[in-house]
């Protein structure tokens, strides 16, 4: 099914007009990962999930310990669905196809050619012990 996603979103991208460059598709995601799955697996505070939305999950922790998640697929020419890795600092992710940077605190872009930023997706902790996110 999430193939049949990404397919979806290549045709979508390369036969429209071109003028929603930037524009990552809304595809389902339910992911749950556990507090202490997410403590052992993260590096630097920040998880790395294949397999969700459009490039895979990026979920963060941030410093004042709430949760927020991205979709790793670069709003810099998405049709190529360039994955962005986070850096070592884990405050920022990076595009390898443009070189692009984005905020892991809030998506935003930070340096060019990123114009718009990374897809978020919603996040919950629940029962302290589970996180949950969605759209």
């Amino acid at each position: 099914m999430r193939y049949l996603f990404s397919i979806l979103f290549v045709l979508i991208l390369t036969t429209g007009c071109g003028k929603d460059q930037g524009y990552i598709p809304e595809v389902p995601v339910n992911y749950n990962v556990t507090l202490t799955e997410f403590s052992i697996k993260a590096v630097n505070n920040v998880l790395v999930v294949s397999g969700y939305g459009v490039g895979g999950l990026l979920v963060v922790k941030t410093p004042l310990g709430t949760y927020v998640a991205f979709d790793r697929c670069s709003t810099v020419n998405p049709e190529k669905i360039c994955k962005v890795a986070p850096d070592d600092s884990g405050v920022t992710a990076t595009d390898p196809c443009s070189g692009a940077k984005f905020s892991l605190l809030d998506g935003s872009p930070q340096k060019a050619p990123a114009e718009r930023s990374l897809k978020s997706y919603n996040v919950s902790v629940q029962g302290n012990t589970l996180i949950h996110v969605s759209n």
